[in-house]
């Protein structure tokens, strides 16, 4: 199949349909997001609970995430998936009969976030994991990884956008109805994938053990572990400043829920075009200087950011902050995944997810405690420039070079 060189990774049957209704889902999945903190707000009044239910909705995945690792890593991820999104798709139908009848109440919403948590702790790595086996050329890995990001980012932009107007008109049930219903289109193309069927490792009783040994296969490789570090530390330092764009966008900017909607979707719009631009790569041996630089970047604009008091400027300056955001995670997991064993994906991928998904929920309860104190655009400052610090420590990492995946026999 003839594509073009930025999506060559679409030239392979199960990438395309991986593509396709993983596009449709994450749709599904950004509207619900929305519809659900602004349930939350509605059920309650209270930006604490918004942060209680966030934070709940996050910790799960922190906690069992090596666990789910050592388990992908010892299963078909395929069926695997097939099961996580099915369950996902269980937790949206309920939350949709629980508004559509009038019954939600806020412990339901907690108690549906915790197990969707769950759920993304075994689905998130398992999806990462996956994305091997759906390209046969190894070479075209980055670009389907730099692909999937875009694709992640386009649904941010297009999927909130959506939900505003349908919980305008309809009400937040049908959010979680469309959700429910979008994952028919990943589950489909699930079903439809031809994987090789690969000999499964590992026994009864070994769980633990994979676990230690993919955290000792982290520590052995310095460059998997550093990058995964810096990308931690950025994340709880960093990324938790989109917390306080409301109050950017009614106290700083003087404007309404207009203005927070363009803040919102100005670091997706610039993290679009940082994954399209890692996915027109040609060579992958500088990518640990695109980590360093990347999360020096992305400091240095928050901390422009938090300066701002024109909305032009903010949104230019947020685009940049996410143009950066993008190119340090996706070029991290591109590292890994050219960098790791086989039979250690899942367990390395594991982490991946626990340094930028679980540390994100102890950065906004740290950024909300600490705007009382110094005010949203100090904190933001502080975020940016902590970022930029631990660039800096981590900079030995621009010293490394990636070589480039190997072209595997009977590509496309």
């Amino acid at each position: 199949m003839s594509v073009p060189y930025a999506f060559r990774a679409l030239r392979h049957r199960n990438y395309r349909l991986y593509f396709a209704g993983q596009g449709v889902s994450l749709i599904g999945t950004w509207m619900q997001r929305v519809a659900m903190s602004w349930l939350v707000y509605r059920l309650t009044g209270s930006a604490a609970w918004l942060g209680l239910v966030g934070f709940a909705g996050n910790l799960p995945t922190f906690l069992l995430a090596p666990l789910a690792g050592a388990w992908i890593d010892r299963s078909d991820k395929r069926r695997l998936l097939i099961a996580t999104q099915a369950l996902a798709a269980a937790q949206a139908a309920a939350l949709f009969l629980l508004v559509a009848t009038d019954a939600v109440r806020v412990w339901h919403l907690m108690l549906l976030s915790i197990v969707l948590a769950t759920v993304n702790a075994f689905d998130m790595p398992g999806r990462q994991s996956l994305v091997v086996e759906m390209v046969e050329d190894r070479a075209d890995l980055p670009n389907a990884i730099a692909l999937n990001s875009s694709m992640v980012n386009s649904a941010k932009l297009i999927g909130p956008s959506v939900a505003g107007l349908a919980i305008g008109f309809l009400g937040e049930a049908v959010c979680f109805g469309l959700n429910a219903a979008s994952y028919v289109a990943v589950l489909l193309a699930l079903a439809a994938m031809r994987v090789p069927a690969k000999e499964r490792r590992g026994g009864r009783g070994r769980v633990w053990a994979d676990m230690v040994e993919g955290a000792r296969a982290v520590r052995r490789n310095p460059l998997q572990g550093r990058a995964l570090l810096l990308l931690a530390i950025v994340s709880l330092v960093g990324i938790p400043y989109g917390v306080l764009m409301p109050v950017f966008a009614k106290e700083i900017l003087r404007g309404g829920p207009q203005t927070l909607g363009f803040l919102m979707a100005a670091p997706g719009f610039g993290a679009v075009l940082g994954a399209l631009r890692l996915a027109s790569l040609r060579r992958t041996d500088r990518l640990p200087t695109h980590v360093v630089r990347a999360a020096a970047l992305f400091g240095a604009a928050l901390v422009a950011f938090s300066m701002s008091r024109w909305l032009g400027v903010s949104l230019v300056l947020l685009a940049i902050a996410g143009f950066a955001q993008m190119t340090q995670m996706a070029s991290t997991n591109t590292i890994l995944q050219t960098t790791v064993e086989d039979g250690m994906r899942g367990r390395v991928m594991s982490f991946y997810t626990m340094s930028f998904q679980g540390t994100m929920p102890v950065g906004n309860l740290l950024a909300g405690a600490a705007a009382t104190v110094l005010g949203a655009p100090g904190t933001v400052a502080l975020c940016g420039a902590l970022s930029m610090l631990a660039a800096a420590l981590f900079a030995d990492l621009a010293r490394h070079r990636v070589a480039s995946p190997v072209q595997s026999p009977g590509s496309v």
